[in-house]
């Protein structure tokens, strides 16, 4: 195997990889595969999945804290115990198509492994704490997250927002991924900003140092959801077992939790945010994306919430 030597610091772990990932923050200091956090190097995985353990998706296989995973035409991938992930390219393809999913579904397992809650969504510097917005592809979570930093906000985490026991949001790679339409949307040129795989009209979207946040406690959590109501906003707060499944259902490829054996300890992580930070659908119009509106609905939303816990606290 090629011996690594570009190391990282992010997710508050160091990472030594033989593999150039500039989406990840510098700053560690250069080491050996012996005293990293995680390992990331080129090797040999199993053409077969099935020498690995029973098959939970169309290309993935799994047991307790190993996770095979094949993407056609791009590679194989091993992630083991929470410390090393070996990937296996196909021939000719590219670097980036690599560390797109090196970065996304093998880094997020590596996380479950270790322990770690981890919602598919992007999280906020909001007031003296952050914000998590998740939902399905297409509700509008990275550019919303883009347009918070252009109002200001520090950005914690995009896409793989993992969130410690604490409830506070765990600081992620230092960029955001974001497509054309969005980019036009908030009026950003990608001329000069990187595509994330040759083929795609999705970009790297640099977060600058200045732009970013450490670990913050998570003020509330909105699931958003587009609806056919021209021009209307709604916050709906979830209660009970829907907040409890909203959290299951945005968990960070949730079948591999269950694959890897997970299931127990994700139930209790689920029950505690659960209990802890307020989980609400965000309603937003589904036509004409007003982006701002959304903005705004948000900060008014979380505003109330602030007023009323200083009023609880209080009385």
């Amino acid at each position: 195997m090629s011996a690594a030597h570009h190391a990282y610091r992010q997710f508050d772990l160091t990472f030594v990889s033989d593999l150039a990932l500039p989406e990840m923050s510098g700053g560690a200091e250069p080491t050996g595969k012996e005293a990293a956090d995680v390992v990331i190097e080129r090797g040999s995985v199993p053409a077969d999945g099935a020498q690995i353990g029973p098959q939970i998706g169309p290309f993935s296989h799994a047991v307790a804290q190993v996770l095979w995973l094949r993407v056609p035409g791009v590679a194989r991938f091993l992630i083991e115990n929470g410390t090393r992930i070996v990937y296996d390219p196909e021939p000719g393809i590219d670097e980036d198509s690599i560390r797109v999913f090196l970065l996304g579904s093998c880094v997020g397992t590596l996380l479950l492994q270790r322990g770690q809650f981890v919602l598919h969504g992007n999280a906020f510097a909001m007031g003296d704490g952050c914000v998590v917005c998740v939902g399905p592809s297409g509700a509008g979570k990275s550019t919303l997250a883009a347009r918070m930093m252009q109002r200001g906000h520090a950005i914690i985490a995009d896409d793989v927002c993992p969130v410690d026991e604490q409830g506070r949001a765990v600081p992620g790679m230092a960029r955001m991924k974001l497509w054309q339409d969005s980019a036009d949307v908030l009026g950003i040129d990608t001329v000069s900003l990187r595509r994330i795989r040759p083929d795609l009209q999705k970009f790297d979207l640099p977060i600058a140092a200045s732009a970013r946040a450490g670990r913050l406690p998570i003020r509330a959590i909105y699931i958003l959801s587009p609806w056919n109501r021209e021009g209307a906003f709604a916050v709906e707060d979830l209660s009970g077992l829907a907040r409890f499944q909203a959290l299951r259902d945005n968990t960070y490829r949730f079948r591999f939790v269950k694959g890897m054996m997970l299931g127990a300890s994700h139930l209790k992580q689920c029950g505690a945010l659960a209990e802890r930070v307020p989980v609400a659908q965000l309603h937003r119009p589904r036509q004409g994306f007003d982006i701002d509106g959304l903005v705004d609905c948000i900060q008014a939303d979380l505003a109330r919430r602030m007023d009323e816990a200083e009023r609880k606290a209080a009385s």
